[in-house]
């Protein structure tokens, strides 16, 4: 069977500009690694340019395995207490004033690794006081403790992706739940207000797995229920012959057009295009 080729509209660039690879020497020289490069980003090359990238926090090992991811999955690593302070190096020497900060799941940690995330928020804005932290957690299994841990640190953004339909839930993404997505991103809202703060939450939604327009559009909806503010919408691409395969190419017109139905819904801000993923131009969505 002829492999399936992506529409004109899904290439790039190969990186190679000088700024791209100083951040990658950087990241390889404070042995960090980033969702960038485990996942197989395809703006790899425009955000390593930007002198950006996605911080991976916990290894490059997740506990769970879900068939769309190419983060590869098995018993992880103990956690290393160090990361957090070579993380906030790497910020202070980019000079980012916009940092995202995600992880592996770590399902073999009693609190899924809610402290590691807040060690870090805490050590990057010890050394860059100015830069305004984005986190995109796990489910934490709907720990609500965990999610407190995290709104309780210095993040200015709570990211925690719902990824598809909840039609698709079981053959995508069988270790989550789709209303406990929903419920983290509800209690991450509630629990910073009640501690005094307005926090801004956000997810992120994969298009082309076989979605509906119409259940797509309850879930947007769903999501706006539970007051999310921003909102990214992108291309499901097969990370290998070994994971899901695309069930069709979203056209740029169509994403256009989400996006405006979205912003009807409500929503602060909505990047909606093939290329998109959850850090995307993160910087520009609260601006």
């Amino acid at each position: 069977m002829a492999e399936r080729r992506h529409p004109d509209w899904i290439k790039v660039r190969a990186p190679s500009s000088p700024e791209y690879l100083r951040t990658r020497a950087l990241l390889t020289e404070l042995k960090l690694h980033t969702v960038c490069q485990e996942a197989g980003c395809p703006n790899i090359g425009e955000c390593f340019s930007h002198r950006t990238a996605t911080f991976m926090l916990m290894g490059d090992v997740c506990t769970r395995n879900c068939p769309y991811c190419a983060v590869i999955h098995g018993r992880a690593r103990p956690l290393d207490a160090d990361e957090p302070r070579r993380i906030a190096a790497a910020v202070a020497r980019l000079g980012l004033r916009h940092v995202v900060v995600t992880s592996v799941d770590r399902d073999d940690l009693p609190d899924g690794g809610a402290a590691h995330f807040a060690a870090t928020a805490n050590a990057i804005k010890a050394l860059s006081p100015d830069a305004r932290v984005e986190v995109l957690v796990p489910d934490f299994k709907g720990a609500h403790t965990s999610v407190e841990t995290v709104v309780e640190s210095p993040v200015a953004i709570y990211n925690h992706n719902i990824e598809t339909v909840p039609s698709l839930y079981r053959k995508c993404r069988p270790g989550g739940r789709y209303e406990i997505s929903l419920d983290v991103l509800a209690h991450a809202k509630a629990a910073a207000r009640g501690r005094g703060r307005e926090l801004l939450t956000k997810a992120g939604i994969m298009l082309g797995l076989g979605e509906e327009r119409d259940e797509l559009m309850r879930t947007l909806a769903d999501l706006r229920g539970v007051e999310c503010d921003i909102l990214t919408l992108g291309q499901y691409l097969q990370p290998s012959r070994d994971h899901l395969p695309v069930a069709r190419y979203v056209t740029p017109a169509e994403f256009a057009e989400i996006k405006l139905d979205a912003l009807a819904l409500g929503y602060r801000h909505v990047e909606s295009g093939p290329l998109v993923r959850s850090s995307y131009h993160a910087w520009e969505h609260v601006n």
